[in-house]
């Protein structure tokens, strides 16, 4: 009796699809990546402990900037509020805020740090054009041309204390 034997072929593996979904795929990937610009801010926490309010001298500042709901609030931690500025219908008054900084920059030119305080609910957006206006300024300086002044650049933030009713 006589045995027949198959005869198995390799199978052959068809990838040609997927090498071509590839070139198409890699390309479009590559062209619609994001690539974003990482911007870090370095900030501190304000001092948690009364002892540093007692070693303050007569005269030494301690700038806080609360931002409220309707206002920007600029004082001193321990000599109180120095003035209140409210919103404009567009939503902060930042050129007021940076015009009071180059006032306040002026009497402690040796002063850099300052406490953002904030509410619960304010936007985040809003919180970085405070810092933004808070660290630097432009100041045209007798000139025409307007130079870049920093004003406050070492930036503390902290929850802002519920306001006095």
């Amino acid at each position: 009796m006589a045995v027949r034997r198959l005869r198995k072929h390799a199978a052959h593996l068809e990838i040609t699809a997927f090498i071509n979904l590839i070139v198409v795929l890699v390309p479009f990937l590559l062209s619609t990546a994001v690539f974003s610009r990482l911007s870090v801010i370095d900030l501190t926490l304000p001092a948690q402990s009364s002892a540093a309010i007692e070693k303050l001298k007569d005269g030494d500042l301690k700038l806080e900037i609360t931002i409220r709901p309707d206002a920007i609030e600029v004082g001193d931690k321990v000599g109180g509020l120095f003035q209140r500025i409210a919103n404009t219908p567009k939503g902060y008054d930042l050129p007021t805020l940076t015009a009071l900084l180059f006032t306040i920059k002026g009497k402690f030119p040796d002063k850099s740090d300052v406490s953002i305080l904030a509410e619960q609910n304010t936007p985040y957006d809003s919180l970085v054009h405070v810092m933004d206006a808070v660290r630097s300024g432009r100041s045209a300086n007798g000139g025409t041309t307007p130079v870049r002044v920093d004003l406050f650049p070492n930036i503390s933030v902290g929850d802002a204390p519920m306001p006095k009713r």
